[in-house]
């Protein structure tokens, strides 16, 4: 019998050039600010196999930092070319994309996935037929991010928007007839909180989908992991890992053994501690 593995996918979320940490789905202006390319090197050379990387600005209608990520993503690939022998680390892109111009600005930097937000949903029309397009590839997954209801139970959301839009069951319902594949589930009221991940809405999802999920948002420590590890056999797929990290609550590589993987790479640098950017101005 195989043992389950949790995929991990540490996260580099990108504001003003700057690699921050938002906190229940909102910036506030006073996040820790990081070089985003040093960062995603560091959870490189600690064994990762997949880079979750944002842009946040595009997420809360406030500018793009496209040409940051386009630097993320050609250092990940470089790297990617000294990794002898080893499986390349992939790069999903996710932020504000919901439309036909900010899918194209994603797909510009040749990910391996892109993340589609929830609030696609507002466009149907656009959504079904791009789901569609893509439908015989691995290239989109629909982040679906919800928030808990006294009155409707989980609401689908967007982080950086006031939009909100059906309950899971009915988003779930529809998704599943339009062709997605994966899912990247968000209960944003644990983004970037430290508060635990929302296993209650990830129970929920995945007692309504065959689909594979990815959880994102909350954990805290290693015991978190342990329980979203349990829930592999039930569908889960793997977990997107932020606050937890940067802060040292645990290391990546503590990560990659309660989760069951195997390192793709580890370089003499893998434990250096990521660097506070030498510069306070916005590098874009």
């Amino acid at each position: 019998m195989s043992v389950p593995v949790l995929e991990l996918l540490p996260a580099v979320d990108i504001s003003e050039g700057y690699a921050v940490r938002p906190v229940g789905g909102t910036l506030s202006g006073g996040e820790q600010r990081l070089d985003p390319v040093e960062a995603a090197l560091t959870w490189v050379k600690a064994g990762a196999r997949w880079i979750h990387l944002v842009d946040l600005d595009l997420a809360f209608g406030r500018g793009t930092n496209t040409e940051v990520l386009a630097e993320v993503v050609a250092a990940v690939r470089a790297e990617n070319a000294r990794m002898v022998g080893s499986a390349p680390v992939r790069i999903q892109v996710s932020g504000g994309v919901r439309n036909a111009e900010s899918l194209e600005r994603a797909l510009s930097l040749n990910p391996d996935r892109v993340n589609v937000t929830s609030a696609a949903l507002a466009d149907s029309s656009w959504l079904e037929d791009t789901l569609a397009r893509y439908a015989d590839s691995d290239l989109l997954a629909l982040g679906l991010d919800a928030r808990y209801s006294s009155e409707r139970g989980w609401v689908t959301v967007a982080r950086g928007t006031d939009w909100s839009g059906p309950n899971v069951a009915e988003a779930l319902a529809w998704l599943e007839g339009a062709g997605v594949r994966r899912y990247i589930v968000t209960d944003v009221s644990k983004d970037g909180s430290l508060a635990g991940p929302g296993a209650e809405l990830l129970d929920e999802v995945l007692a309504q989908t065959t689909c594979r999920v990815v959880a994102s948002g909350g954990v805290a420590s290693l015991a978190d992991l342990v329980k979203l590890r349990s829930m592999v056999p039930s569908g889960l797929e793997g977990v997107v890992l932020g606050k937890a990290l940067y802060v040292g609550n645990f290391s990546f590589e503590q990560a990659l053994e309660v989760a069951g993987s195997r390192p793709s790479y580890r370089s003499a640098q893998a434990t250096v501690p990521l660097k506070l950017p030498v510069r306070s101005s916005p590098r874009i």
